[in-house]
Parts: structure tokens; C-alpha cells; sequence
């Protein structure tokens, strides 16, 4: 069988089944191979049944002594019980809902138990355990554990993967060339992969996992090398000869220093043969939009339209108020796009986009519609790029003749790893505040001072000031507009009694979202209670305290990007993390963010402490999803790859002497379109 033939070729798996794979991004043989375990349940080392830990995933090997009888129980639910033990402690098999969980067990014979444990000293018990046979031969080693969907389990998950594991047989092609295999001894492609799928043990394991990481950092990095020549062979749109001595004698302040200099780098990318294609790196309020009118100037004043592509209606209207502001006075005119604009409004913009009359394009995904025509684009702005993806990157340069790409973000990274991860950018990086802001002050404090917290936020909105106050899903199964509502209802009103308060969330549509936004600009509101909505862009000056329930709930960086919401403006401010987790790990944290505002510091506490998933994964910043490579823990790996990926480029750009290798990394980055 080939790789690419459907899974329902395999034994066992009909359209019924077929549809539930699908749903684990399964679909051929080749999905299920690369379909990797989460975890192990190490068979070799069972504990004692009287010395399984509590409330931890463990195994024991217990004798079955007897199956008790089905019940049924309110709610329509079914209870079985199971009694079983060893030599040193009995132990209750509990199953609800699973009447046929009986005809896996026999009594007299001796089964490995895998699960969650409680109860007593002298009698353990546990809820659904897994169960394994114990065979003649002993113990099969570690038991993979893969991610499971309805209908699903990881058992049959296993099987599925080993049939198809024995289907491919010889048809599985190793990409990696040989010389490189033998000089980081990584093995086969097929033998890590039979491992990882079902290893002996721990080391086997790890060496399997290192093996598909590498190569998955070295497709990638071959990939973002290809995507760099490519950008650096193309004819870009020369922009030069422009002057800023207007604009900067506009502004009302004095630009800082490291404005200055990525507005310098970014003047030079214009001016040369290539397109630009930077990263525009900024902690919250260090000025990237100042920075990005500036480029946007300098293409209007080479008869070159520019367009800025944000993630939400809200943050377009707010960045097209800016630039408005910012280059309206120097002759340049706006054009508005969104999903709100409509009828007449619509007809106007486009009208406007087509003939060049607007110079500066802001919008959000609409921009990308075929309707959308530009009379001369060459430059292009994508704001919190993380919300893109490079497919939405590359139909928005589409619209031009490789036009300029400026992509910004407010998401720290340490200035080493985004060299190493944005291969096809160069990097300019705002690492200072503009004048007059004040750090926000922050607080970690307990619920039980919420009533305090609340005194003190309505003396803040007696002199005149503005809150948010941003909560989370709080209960297992409980929506977020049930959570803010009910926060809404049982603390914001009752502790802040006559004060005008807006709900924010998720289901508002995107015009009841800008009028909720527009009634807190304007102060027609004076608390706003929100969702992580208002986490990106939402500038409101006037608002100087951040209440964060639950704070424990979110990374480093998700606090850091809510807390600069405010501080926007001349007043002092605070964030008030509220949080009643009695952690360790978690106290920590939220005591380093009390002790900073520094972005970056923060970005590197959370790769230090929680590894790269908090803020970075990958398939937020437009990248393929990594299977297995973490980008923290294999950094050093990550810079191998880079190193043997560059080499091989500089020697065969296009990857004509290497076909499987082209092969696997067209196939990598296929899913966000970035090799097309």
C-alpha cells in the first residue's frame, strides 16, 4: 500500500470509523504513521497494589477475584464493579457507563491496571482503569498513549498505527541524506518510527523522539532557507529617494531611539533590489504602528500603495484611526475594509483602493477578497502576525508585484530563538517605552481581598478613570459567555453598585463589538467586563486598571500582552492579578510578573519554566505544526539543523540532487500553503 492511500484500506476501518480518525487529523496511511504517542504507561515497573500513589497515573499487576453484578443508577447511568488485588492490598475496579467492560476480564487471571488511584491503605480503588493482559512472555514494556477522540480509544488508535505501520512495509522513504544520519547517529526513518510507536524502553524511546525531531527541524529550517533565497532573487518595488523630516516634525514627541533605528532598517529594505520581508518585533506600547506609517509614507511618497492587515475589527478601526491622525496631515487618505463595511461605504473604499486614491489600506481578512483591487500596492503590514498564517501572508502579497512585507508582533520572543524559528525574516526589534509612560504597577493578590480590590477600583473610577476587569472560563464544561456573564452579575454589579459596565466576549458579532468598544472609548462606559478579547491592540488611554481573575490560568506572556492595556496614557496604573492557587510554580510566576515589565524577561521566564506551547506555538506563527520537536528543550538541535540546513542550500538551492528531501518539506509546509 502507498502512503498516501486512505486509512479505510486497513482492517477494522469503515467510513463509520474513518469519520472519527478524521478527526485526529488522520486521513491516510501516512497520518497515521506520524500519529505519535502523548505519553507511556510503563509496563515493566508495576508498583504493589498497597504502594500505588494517589491521585498520579501508575500502574499495578493485580489477580481478578471476582465480577460483581451490572447496576443501573440515576441519570440512566450503568455501575460495574470488579474486586481484585495481590499480595499486598485488594483493590475495587470501578466502571461507569461501560456494561461491557466484563467480557475483558476473566476471573483467576492477572491483569495489568493502568488509571488514577484512591481509596484506603488496605484497599485501592480506580475509576475506568485500562487493562492489559499479562502475557506468558512478561510484560510488553512501555504501552503508548495516544490522543483519543468519541469512539476512539488509544487501544484501537494503536492498532490502527501498527496496521499501517505494516502496510507501508518498505514504501517508507528516508529524506534525510545518509551522511548526515551516520554523523548524528539519529538511525533510520523506519526504525524510529517502529520505536516511537512502540518502544522497549525509556532510552529506545528517546532516541526514536530525537530522530523524527531532527528531522523535523531540519525540514523546516531547508524550508525557511528556500523561502529567504526565494524573497532575496525577487524584483521587488524600489522605494527610495523619500524624505521623513516632515513626518518626524509632525509628530508631538520625539520618536526613541530604537524607533529610529527600525524605521532606518526598514528605509534601507525599501530602497534595495529585493523585497523586505521583517519581522517588526515590539513589547506592548513600544510604537509599532508610528514605525509602520513611517514605511508607509515613504511608499506613498514613491507613488505605492500600502496595506495593513489586522486580526479584528476592532484592532483595524484603531489602526486606521492612528494612521489617520498620523499621515492624514501630510496629504495621505485612509480606506477602511472590513466585514462591517458594507453598501455604500464598501462601494466607496473599493473605489478608492482600485483608482489609488487611498494610499493606506487598513482592514482585516476582507482585504483578501477578490473584489479587492489595488491600483499600485507595495507595501504590506500584517499586525500581530501570530494570527496569521503564512498562506494569509503570501494571498495578501499576491494582490502585488512582490511588494515590500513588514509583519508585527507584540509577542516577545528572545532575539536568539526568532532568529533561529523566522528564518525566511530579518528582525527589528522596539525594546524601549515612548516618553511619558509609566510602568503599570502590579499586584498578585487573593479573593479574599476582592472586596478590597473593588474599593479601591471604584476610587480610581470616582477620579474619572476606567477599568477592565477579565475573567476566564472558570467551571469544566462552562462557556465563556455563562463565565462572564455570572462574574457580571455575582461581583462586578453588586461591588461596583451604579457604575455604567459593558460585557465583551467571544459571540458578540463584530459591529457589536466595535460599539461596545467605542461606548468605553468615549466613557459612555465606565468598567469594561471581558473575555481575553481585548488581550491584542485595544487602546483606550483613559482606562489604568486591569483586573485578572483567575490569573493562574493564563502564561506569562497572555498577562504581559493583558496588562498593557493599560498604562496607555499619562495616569499611574495597575494590574491586579487575583488568583487563590496555592502552587508553587504558580506563586512564582505571578510574583516574577509583579517584578517586571519587560517583555522579554518574560517571554525567557516562560520558555524557561512552561517551554515554547504558552506563547509560541508554532502553528500560531504561520509555521508547520512540529510533531515532536519542542523549540526550547532542542534549541541546540534546532541550531545543528539550521547549520546543516543552510550548508545544503548554499550547495543545492532548489533541492534538485536531494528529491525526497524536496518531497518531505513541500509536504511539511503544505498545509499552510508557504511553499506554493
Amino acid at each position: 500500500m502507498k502512503l498516501t492511500d486512505p486509512v479505510t484500506g486497513l482492517k477494522g476501518i469503515g467510513p463509520a470509523a474513518a469519520k472519527k480518525f478524521e478527526k485526529l487529523g488522520i486521513r491516510t496511511l501516512e497520518d497515521a504513521i506520524h500519529f505519535y504517542p502523548r505519553d507511556y504507561v510503563d509496563l515493566t515497573h508495576p508498583y504493589p497494589v498497597a504502594d500505588a500513589p494517589y491521585d498520579t497515573a501508575c500502574v499495578v499487576k493485580a489477580t481478578v477475584w471476582s465480577i460483581g453484578q451490572l447496576r443501573r443508577i440515576p441519570g440512566g447511568r450503568t455501575l460495574l464493579k470488579v474486586s481484585a488485588g495481590d499480595d499486598t492490598a485488594g483493590l475495587v475496579l470501578t466502571y461507569f457507563n461501560n456494561p461491557y467492560a466484563a467480557n475483558a476480564l476473566k476471573p483467576e487471571q492477572e491483569y495489568f491496571f493502568c488509571g488514577k488511584f484512591s481509596g484506603k491503605m488496605t484497599q485501592r480503588e480506580i475509576t475506568n482503569p485500562t487493562v492489559i493482559p499479562v502475557m506468558p512472555e512478561g510484560a510488553p514494556g512501555l504501552l503508548p498513549v495516544y490522543p483519543q477522540t468519541a469512539g476512539l480509544t488509544s487501544r484501537t488508535v494503536a492498532r490502527c498505527v501498527s496496521n499501517a505501520l505494516a502496510a507501508v512495509g518498505d514504501a517508507l522513504e528516508d529524506p534525510l541524506p545518509e551522511e548526515l544520519v551516520k554523523k548524528y547517529r539519529l538511525g533510520t526513518l523506519a526504525q524510529a518510527l517502529r520505536t516511537i510507536h512502540a518502544p522497549a524502553d525509556w532510552e529506545a524511546a528517546r532516541h526514536a523522539r530525537r530522530r523524527l525531531a531532527f528531522q523535523e527541524l531540519y525540514l523546516l529550517q531547508l524550508g525557511l532557507c528556500q523561502l529567504r533565497g526565494r524573497s532575496r532573487t525577487l524584483s521587488g518595488a524600489r522605494i527610495s529617494g523619500g524624505s521623513l523630516k516632515e513626518f518626524f516634525a509632525s509628530l508631538p514627541f520625539s520618536p526613541t531611539g530604537a524607533q529610529r533605528r527600525a524605521i532606518a532598517e526598514i528605509q534601507a529594505d525599501l530602497a534595495g533590489e529585493s523585497p523586505m520581508n521583517r519581522l517588526l518585533q515590539g513589547d506592548v506600547g513600544s510604537g509599532k504602528t508610528l514605525v509602520a506609517a513611517a514605511g508607509m509614507l515613504l511608499a506613498a511618497q514613491a507613488g505605492y500603495q500600502s496595506v495593513l492587515m489586522a486580526p479584528t475589527e476592532i484592532l483595524a478601526r484603531q489602526h486606521a484611526a492612528t494612521l489617520d491622525k498620523l499621515l492624514a496631515p501630510l496629504g495621505l487618505q485612509t480606506a477602511l475594509l472590513t466585514g462591517a463595511v458594507k453598501g455604500k461605504a464598501r462601494t466607496v473604499a473599493l473605489a478608492a483602493i482600485a483608482d489609488g486614491s487611498a494610499q493606506l489600506v487598513v482592514g482585516t481578512h476582507a482585504v483578501l477578497g477578490d473584489a479587492v483591487r489595488f491600483a499600485n500596492l507595495g507595501f504590506v503590514v500584517t499586525d500581530e502576525q501570530h494570527r496569521f498564517g503564512v498562506r494569509q501572508r503570501a494571498a495578501l502579497a499576491a494582490k502585488a508585484n512582490h511588494p515590500h512585507i513588514l509583519v508585527m508582533s507584540a509577542t516577545p520572543i528572545p532575539r536568539t530563538l526568532g532568529l533561529l524559528l523566522y528564518g525566511d525574516l530579518d528582525i527589528s526589534i522596539l525594546d524601549e517605552l515612548p516618553p511619558g509612560r509609566k510602568p503599570v504597577k502590579t499586584y498578585a493578590v487573593g479573593t479574599d481581598l476582592r472586596a478590597r480590590m473593588f474599593g479601591f477600583v471604584e476610587k480610581q473610577l470616582a477620579a474619572g478613570r476606567q477599568a477592565y476587569l477579565v475573567c476566564p472560563v472558570i467551571e469544566e464544561g462552562q462557556s465563556e459567555l455563562q463565565s462572564v456573564t455570572e462574574y457580571l452579575e455575582q461581583a462586578a454589579k453588586p461591588l461596583l453598585p451604579g457604575r455604567r459596565i459593558g460585557l465583551m466576549h467571544g459571540r458578540l458579532k463584530p459591529a457589536e463589538k466595535t460599539e461596545v468598544m467605542r461606548q468605553f472609548a468615549a466613557h459612555e462606559l465606565d468598567v469594561l467586563c471581558s473575555t481575553t478579547v481585548i488581550e491584542v491592540g485595544v487602546d483606550v488611554p483613559n482606562a489604568n486598571i486591569m483586573v485578572i481573575e483567575n490569573a493562574e490560568r493564563y502564561g506569562l506572556s497572555a498577562l504581559h500582552q493583558l496588562r498593557g492595556r493599560v498604562g496607555r496614557g499619562a495616569a499611574e496604573s495597575w494590574c491586579i492579578l487575583v488568583s487563590d492557587h496555592d502552587g508553587e510554580e504558580a506563586k512564582k510566576r505571578l510574583e516574577f510578573l509583579c517584578s517586571t515589565t519587560d517583555g522579554f524577561a518574560i517571554a525567557q521566564f516562560d520558555l524557561d519554566n512552561r517551554g515554547p506551547g504558552d506563547f509560541f506555538g508554532s502553528r500560531q506563527h504561520g509555521l508547520p505544526a512540529l510533531r515532536t520537536a519542542d523549540l526550547m528543550k532542542d534549541s541546540r538541535m534546532l541550531e545543528y539543523a539550521r547549520s546543516e540546513a543552510h550548508a545544503l542550500i548554499a550547495a543545492d538551492p532548489a533541492l534538485e540532487a536531494h528529491p525526497a528531501l524536496k518531497a518531505a518539506v513541500s509536504r511539511l509546509f503544505a498545509d499552510e500553503g508557504s511553499m506554493n
